[in-house]
């Protein structure tokens, strides 16, 4: 059974260069794009591009509208259809431009990969989102083990987030140079820390308690004693052998920084599952920060 075309990947290659170098995209926004596609060429069974016929987006849009979510056991969410559409319909309005493919697709056909207009206000609004309170947070953090030094660096994860309302992938990121404790600020180097939209500056650690903050500066000290070096990682991923049983086992610590910010969500669902509260991923801290800051004005 065919599993692609030669002239789609062709085009799609062309397409996803142009999204990086044009259009300024991030290789993850990319990617969602790229996924988006495939799920149309699958549909299709991955006929040319050049054939398409506005049946296929009707079809594909119909298909999407019945699909069920494997983790949730319900039907996709609104948002995450008129995502894959846009990401369709923008494909193939650029497609139309191009030689070879003008003359067989039409501008107007791309405006086929569409939802309801009532789906589309669904899709998009902004909805208010559960937000720990510095309380919650406090109860999390004093029940987490800090026996080894993983679970010192799991608890200091938890606390810096909250000091520093940082974003996860940017903590993941995050060199032991880029904070300094005295001064209580954190510089984030777009060169080195994976910032959004590469924007580079510095914050200061939010008065969210002395006790929160003795966690993060205490932390830093221990990886200085350590041996750690000012490009090493705040956050050390782990180390990860063979153990006794021959099964793998966290060890202790690397000199490598995370690649990207799964293994920061882990611990915070684990630390709120430990006290039986709803797991509040690492962004939600960013808003206890604001509501805790209107509060003390």
């Amino acid at each position: 059974m065919r599993r692609h075309h030669p002239e789609n990947e062709r085009v799609k290659r062309e397409y996803f260069a142009y999204l990086e170098a044009a259009k300024r995209m991030t290789s993850t926004s990319v990617d969602k794009v790229a996924a988006a596609i495939a799920l149309f060429e699958e549909s299709t069974g991955y006929k040319d591009f050049r054939k398409f016929h506005i049946a296929q987006a009707m079809v594909f849009r119909d298909k999407l509208l019945r699909q069920i979510n494997p983790e949730t056991g319900r039907p996709l969410a609104k948002a995450t259809i008129h995502s894959r559409l846009s990401a369709l319909r923008a494909f193939f309005l650029w497609l139309a431009g191009r030689p070879g493919y003008r003359s067989r697709i039409r501008y107007s056909d791309a405006d086929y990969f569409n939802v309801s207009a009532n789906d589309e206000r669904i899709a998009k609004a902004v909805r208010t989102r559960p937000v720990p309170t510095i309380d919650e947070i406090r109860k999390a953090l004093d029940s987490m083990p800090t026996g080894t030094m993983q679970q010192r660096r799991d608890q200091a994860l938890m606390a810096f987030v909250l000091l520093s309302a940082a974003r996860d992938n940017a903590i993941a990121s995050l060199s032991l140079k880029h904070v300094d404790a005295a001064a209580r600020t954190v510089f984030q180097d777009a060169r080195h820390v994976r910032t959004k939209n590469a924007k580079t500056f510095t914050s200061t650690f939010f008065p969210v308690g002395a006790d929160i903050e003795k966690i993060v500066i205490d932390w830093v000290a221990e990886l200085a004693a350590s041996g750690f070096g000012p490009n090493d990682p705040l956050f050390p991923a782990t180390k990860v052998a063979p153990g006794a049983d021959r099964l793998f086992a966290a060890v202790g610590l690397t000199r490598t920084h995370w690649s990207d910010a799964g293994p920061i969500r882990r611990i915070f669902k684990e630390a709120f599952q430990r006290v039986g509260l709803p797991y509040y991923h690492p962004h939600s801290f960013r808003h206890t920060v604001a509501r805790h800051g209107e509060r003390m004005v």
